[in-house]
């Protein structure tokens, strides 16, 4: 059976967009016809957690109601380059436990990260969605992967806009970020395009 994650941000105790990953985990098993979805909120109170810091919550369970839980000190890590990678068949729809396909992505890859392209589009790196800058104000594909909570969350207070982004029309964008349950806007990690290690050609104007 097919397993699935969660991986919520808790610091000093205190739990980040609990609703909105309870909701994903609601519609995760809706959307495969079964009921009464883990309840995320009970799961945390149960275990007793009482660390200071940053942590990732991670629950891997299955559609049965089955559940495991860790507890992982977290650290945000900056990324030296990253590689955009063609791939116009996959489907990352539902948050699942098996990430092969995007592992292996990676492992053919020559840089620290990879951006999926699907169909000529920016779609997400292989754990974060992805914001661009242009001018004071920030965008994230319309084409993405995985609907994030962290992208839900941004859109929803209106600090981030949808955007189609291309290969045809990314360099109209100076900088990206990084953005999941874990990395939220921040202007302590904001990469220049050029971080891309095979971003396609600036297309130059012949008049």
């Amino acid at each position: 059976m097919s397993q699935f994650i969660e991986s919520i941000k808790v610091v000093d105790r205190k739990i980040f967009l609990l609703e909105m990953h309870q909701q994903r985990v609601n519609g995760t098993f809706s959307h495969f016809g079964h009921k009464n979805p883990i309840d995320l909120a009970q799961i945390f109170k149960n275990l007793h957690h009482e660390e200071e810091g940053l942590y990732k919550f991670k629950v891997t369970y299955d559609l049965e109601g089955k559940f495991r839980t860790q507890m992982i000190p977290y650290a945000i890590s900056e990324k030296t380059d990253f590689e955009l990678v063609e791939n116009n068949v996959y489907d990352y729809a539902f948050k699942f436990e098996d990430r092969t396909e995007l592992e292996r992505m990676k492992q053919r890859s020559r840089a620290a990260e990879i951006i999926v392209v699907k169909n000529n589009h920016i779609t997400d790196t292989s754990y974060s969605n992805l914001i661009f800058k242009k001018g004071k104000d920030w965008f994230t594909p319309k084409s993405f992967l995985l609907n994030g909570v962290q992208r839900q969350h941004l859109l929803k207070t209106k600090k981030i806009k949808e955007a189609e982004i291309t290969l045809q029309n990314i360099h109209d964008f100076s900088h990206f970020q990084l953005i999941n349950a874990m990395n939220n806007l921040d202007d302590q990690l904001i990469y220049p395009l050029a971080k891309i290690k095979n971003l396609p050609q600036k297309a130059t104007n012949n008049s």
